[in-house]
């Protein structure tokens, strides 16, 4: 973090600098007029809203926090090129003159989980608690000599008097003693029926037993009540805070991972656990109707290309099984703004039983957390892609090819003893283009120029535009001979780019310089760059128009020059 007076000159970064990079979210020093004095990296994207007047939010928590001398928190959302993004913000009045300490949290994603818990849990609580209560009696013969005269669990009163109630308990021999013949009272003990259609019904039983004065068992009297509902109400609960905690798990291992591009493999690991599954695949959409596996984790032996179901479906919430060699699959579509972009595999061995109600439920919540997580990493590498190219030609930019691609290519022919070459191209008279016929005409010729330069690389070397009508290609892996003669086929072809000064006297060309690197000479790439971009400027002080290879170190074999 660095620190500048008004005029824009360095200083020693005061002592909050050190805290603020210290705080695991965004955080910077606000004056009360939006101007920001300090800001750690995370803040970045808050500074940015800031200096575009787009978070007025900000400012009126911060007067109002310096007003009152008081912290304040609020949660605030802001519109971005990506959509809505939320905070959560602190503000801290620091030191005088309206200067506030905020704090922000990003919170996105718990906002848009949140909507999808809540209907989670909210088909549940709709369930209707009803008690349904029958009283009865029992005979010394352990009979039923009395139901009540609506009778129970779908049978009629005429159906249980005269029946034994071991005949409607489940395993009625595990109960000591069952209620309905208990010689002492009960209260409240559970157990499960057989109701008239054959399904299950869980009762709570109470009974007081009846004595002759001789303390004679001559029966037991007791009411039921059916608390199936409430059980199966109580059970959906669970398996509901179960989900939710599996949901939750998953969706924490997407959000703490740092770097997008391991989102899904942290999201795939995290689902397999999750489901207990054999295995888990994330597939993202990579064109209309084409998909392509952005993550797997697990056992995938014997497991057949599942892209297809993606394929078939236009359905955001579609689920569905099937096989897949010796796996049982279970697919969720995943989705962005009710648009598909992806999905989500899982599988076990088949023979383990279908899938249940709940695993269904779950793989499709997770499935929309993947569409919201799909779409970030998309709109994260589309921000990368446009850091790294430049608008016109689409080529690499000065940044990418410096500071990324040349370091790493040197790196990799070091170690293999490949050579490679460097062509430092330039147009001549370019300006008298733009000058004659506007700068749409000059756009075209750079785009020709790139056409060319493509025309004549291979797939994996790389081309960028250093600015105006400068660019550069590298090729690994060739010959000072075949440079050579690739510059001479390049400079041929290079007569195309007289169509764009038609009529003038300059003609529009290009100047070549070539520049072979040996990895044993362990030239500098400054180095290299300074020989390509000298044997350039020859060719333009000679007469133009050609090429020149650019001198070379004492062990490496010379070059040429070719017009």
């Amino acid at each position: 973090m660095t620190h500048q007076t008004t005029n824009g000159t360095a200083m020693k970064p005061p002592p909050e600098a050190a805290f603020l990079e210290r705080c695991p979210e965004a955080a910077l020093l606000v004056t009360g007029d939006g101007e920001v004095l300090l800001a750690n990296g995370k803040a970045d994207g808050i500074v940015n809203l800031l200096e575009k007047g787009a978070a007025e939010e900000i400012l009126l928590l911060v007067e109002k926090a310096s007003d009152t001398g008081g912290i304040l928190a609020d949660q605030v959302v802001f519109e971005t090129p990506i959509g809505q993004t939320s905070f959560e913000l602190i503000v801290v009045p620091h030191g005088g003159e309206g200067t506030c300490l905020v704090l922000a949290r990003d919170v996105t994603m718990e906002r848009n989980l949140r909507p999808a818990l809540m209907e989670s849990r909210q088909r549940y609580k709709d369930l209707v608690e009803v008690s349904s209560d029958f009283a009865w009696e029992v005979g010394p013969q352990g009979e039923f000599v009395f139901v009540s005269p609506r009778g129970a669990l779908g049978y009629t009163a005429e159906d249980l008097v005269g029946k034994r109630p071991e005949e409607f308990v489940i395993d009625a021999g595990a109960y000591r003693p069952l209620p309905f013949v208990s010689p002492q009272s009960v209260e409240d003990a559970e157990l499960w029926m057989r109701r008239a259609n054959g399904s299950l019904a869980c009762v709570v039983v109470s009974c007081r037993p009846l004595y002759t004065e001789e303390e004679k068992w001559l029966g037991c009297r007791g009411v039921c009540r059916d608390i199936t509902q409430e059980r199966e109400r109580e059970a959906a609960l669970m398996r509901a805070r179960h989900r939710e905690q599996l949901l939750h798990y998953v969706v924490s291992a997407i959000r703490d991972e740092v770097e997008p591009r391991n989102m899904l493999t942290a999201a795939a690991a995290a689902t397999r656990r999750a489901l207990g599954a054999a295995g888990c695949r994330i597939y993202r959409m990579t064109a209309p109707g084409d998909f392509a596996v952005a993550a797997e984790y697990g056992d995938i032996v014997g497991l057949e290309s599942l892209e297809e179901f993606f394929r078939e479906t236009e359905d955001p919430s579609a689920i569905s099984g099937r096989s897949s060699g010796p796996w049982q699959v279970l697919c969720a579509a995943s989705h962005y703004r009710n648009t598909v972009n992806g999905g989500v595999c899982i599988w076990k061995a088949t023979g383990l039983g279908d899938w249940t109600e709940d695993e269904r439920f779950l793989i499709g919540d997770v499935a929309g957390q993947l569409g919201i997580a799909i779409e970030q990493i998309i709109n994260h590498e589309r921000i990368v892609s446009l850091s790294r190219t430049d608008s016109l030609t689409g080529l690499l930019n000065r940044r990418a090819f410096y500071d990324e691609e040349m370091p790493r290519r040197i790196r990799r022919l070091k170690r293999s003893g490949q050579m490679a070459a460097l062509f430092y191209v330039d147009l001549d008279n370019f300006k008298e283009v733009n000058d004659n016929h506007g700068h749409h005409r000059g756009d075209e010729a750079l785009l020709e120029l790139r056409d060319l330069l493509i025309e004549h690389s291979r797939p994996g070397d790389l081309i960028a535009r250093l600015g105006g009508d400068e660019f550069v290609m590298w090729l690994d892996g060739i010959s000072p001979e075949v440079a050579k003669d690739r510059a001479e086929k390049l400079t041929a072809a290079g007569r195309r780019l007289h169509r764009f000064s038609e009529g003038d006297e300059r003609m529009l060309g290009m100047s070549v310089g070539v520049a072979i690197y040996d990895p044993r000479q362990n030239e500098s790439l400054d180095d290299l760059l300074s020989r390509a971009d000298g044997a350039m400027y020859s060719v333009k002080r000679r007469s133009k128009g050609g090429f020149a290879m650019a001198e070379q170190s004492e062990t490496t074999p010379p070059g040429g020059v070719g017009e």
